[in-house]
């Protein structure tokens, strides 16, 4: 009986040992009045929008994502926002080497495929919500401009959006949610939404975001971040002082007066996800090339044309050159603790 005893108290320390160890190799995400916390210690998302999709192709591909990591590490980036979940954990393993977090997003109806219609997301959520490169989850993308997609009555999405984030609620304690909203949420979605952690706005206000702050202070205490900002390297017009054509200045000027007003706004805003990375060749026409052009809804504040060339967006060109943009990023993201 004495041996029963001492073997069974040996396999509970190991189990509580074993407990406390994997414990302690999960880091905690949560919100605290406006903030995000990770392990307790407040989280400012410098962060980019990520979308790798090689020269002459349609499909994201992670083939080079040890040199955009490098990249991104320079550039001060902590964090990067995907708008489909990540399926290689090599690929997840690798961001989280290298220090940087990812904001996980979930498409409405993606044909089954780890999608909010179909509930599949939940399959996706509980298979890596232990992994250490998650920050939180991100369910759909301004979609509040497309009540086509749901009838045409946008209070579907609405409850759909809600009840995904309660489910996610339920699976996993360790990770807000959040959604990614065109522009400032109105009444009807904060009052609908109640189980979003985190609001993501996609916010396309000139050069100067900053009113969008002030203006969620006095509707919510929730945290918010900028799940979108930035503009594109093309001209589609001569206009204040930039000239038409290629103008990295025109980016780069944008988006450093862009970040100013995110630093000025911290006590409120939890950050900011560039748009975007790369430049993205798959959007407005021939995939083999870079085409001027395309279309977004909301578009006409993007500075300083009111054009979203769809192709040019990227802090780096298609081949991973820096643009100026890449500076102001870099000057901007490694100047903040």
């Amino acid at each position: 009986m004495r041996h029963f005893i001492q073997i069974t108290l040996i396999f509970f320390i190991a189990f509580l040992w074993t407990s406390c160890s994997m414990e302690s190799n999960h880091e905690r995400v949560s919100v605290s009045g406006r903030q995000i916390l990770a392990d307790g210690t407040p989280y400012f998302i410098k962060g980019v929008c990520y979308h790798p999709v090689p020269k002459g192709s349609n499909s994201r591909d992670f083939a080079i994502l040890d040199k955009d990591l490098e990249l991104m590490k320079e550039a001060g980036i902590n964090t990067i926002r995907v708008y489909s979940p990540i399926l290689e954990r090599s690929v997840l393993d690798k961001i989280s080497k290298a220090g940087i977090k990812v904001i996980i997003g979930f498409g409405f109806n993606q044909g089954g495929n780890h999608d909010i219609l179909s509930g599949t997301f939940i399959d996706y959520v509980n298979e890596f919500k232990e992994h250490k490169a998650i920050l939180f989850w991100e369910l759909g993308n301004e979609y509040n401009y497309h009540p086509e997609w749901f009838e045409g009555n946008i209070e579907n999405w609405y409850l759909a959006l809600n009840n995904a984030a309660i489910q996610i609620h339920k699976s996993d304690l360790n990770h807000p949610v959040a959604t990614a909203h065109g522009e400032l949420p109105d009444s009807l979605s904060l009052a609908m939404c109640t189980d979003i952690d985190i609001w993501g706005m996609n916010v396309y206000r000139w050069d100067r975001p900053g009113s969008v702050f002030k203006e969620w202070s006095e509707i919510s205490s929730k945290p918010m971040y900028l799940s979108e900002a930035g503009t594109d390297s093309y001209m589609t017009i001569s206009a204040m002082d930039y000239q038409q054509g290629e103008n990295q200045r025109a980016q780069a000027d944008a988006i450093t007066n862009i970040l100013d007003d995110v630093l000025m706004n911290s006590d409120i805003c939890s950050g900011v996800a560039v748009f975007a990375f790369n430049d993205e060749w798959w959007k407005a026409g021939n995939n083999d090339q870079q085409d001027i052009g395309g279309w977004a809804p909301k578009s006409t504040g993007v500075p300083y044309d009111g054009a979203p060339n769809e192709e040019y967006w990227g802090i780096v060109d298609i081949e991973r050159n820096k643009k100026k943009a890449f500076e102001v990023v870099k000057t901007k993201y490694n100047s903040i603790p």
